[in-house]
């Protein structure tokens, strides 16, 4: 499975329960107004405060997330961007010396 792909799906998991729970606390919100327990200004201000909450919150779960995806991807034994082009700089300085020692050896 494409690791990207499955990453896209996970946040997009979590894009869509944001959604959901924004619309059922619309329906209760409405259902309140309805019912003459709140008016629909006070409906709205408590509908933007919690969807303000809900935006901090999804913030809180990216980060969380990445540095979960971050551990998993350590646990696998994938190496970060930074190792391999550590290692690739190696390998170029390791490629020059045994080209000069070539280069040497048939003077």
């Amino acid at each position: 499975m494409d690791s990207n792909n499955w990453l896209q799906q996970l946040m997009m998991v979590g894009i869509g329960t944001t959604s959901l729970v924004a619309e059922k606390l619309r329906e209760v919100s409405d259902e309140l107004v309805k019912d003459g327990k709140l008016n629909p200004e006070q409906a709205k201000a408590v509908m933007d405060d919690i969807v303000e909450q809900l935006k901090s919150e999804q913030g809180n779960w990216d980060v969380q997330m990445q540095r979960q995806m971050r551990n998993m991807m350590q646990d696998l034994g994938v190496a970060r961007q930074s190792e391999v082009d550590e290692l690739r700089g190696r390998i170029d300085r390791l490629e020059r010396q045994v080209r000069d020692l070539e280069n040497k050896l048939w003077r």
